[in-house]
């Protein structure tokens, strides 16, 4: 199952439209992907991407500013062209693309320091809730 929350449009698996604000769980889609199917995949892809353990922290971290500063290239493009501004473009396809990447790199920082990011996301964002006075938690 998929989750897909507070998106618009169909979903790209069964085809079903997705409403703000509702939740569409979708049972064909193919992979139930999760920080921890990501974390699984990162360990393999990384025996074979770094077998001698060469890669260190700050290049983990540096490799996550670069891939952000890319993001934001992009959203400045998308903004460009949302403003009528002259310049160079992007898609909403590049965006999704690079914000991947970040997801990609911050779990790997993350992987360096032995960091459960499923557990900090949820006591993250419910310690924001909280503080916030908000009533959603994860």
């Amino acid at each position: 199952m998929t989750d897909y929350m507070d998106c618009l449009g169909a979903c790209p698996d069964c085809g079903k439209e997705r409403w703000a604000g509702t939740r569409h769980i979708c049972e064909k889609a193919p992979i139930n992907l999760s920080l921890y199917s990501l974390r699984l995949a990162n360990i393999e892809r990384d025996k074979e991407w770094n077998p001698n353990k060469k890669l260190t922290p700050l290049f983990r971290a540096t490799e996550l500013g670069g891939e952000t500063g890319e993001a934001l290239n992009v959203v400045k493009k998308l903004e460009r062209e949302r403003l009528g501004i002259k310049g160079s473009r992007a898609t909403i396809n590049q965006l999704a693309g690079e914000l991947s990447d970040i997801l990609i790199c911050v779990d790997l920082l993350a992987m360096e320091y032995d960091i459960d990011l499923t557990q900090a996301l949820r006591n993250t964002f419910n310690a924001t809730s909280e503080k916030q006075n908000l009533s959603v938690k994860i």
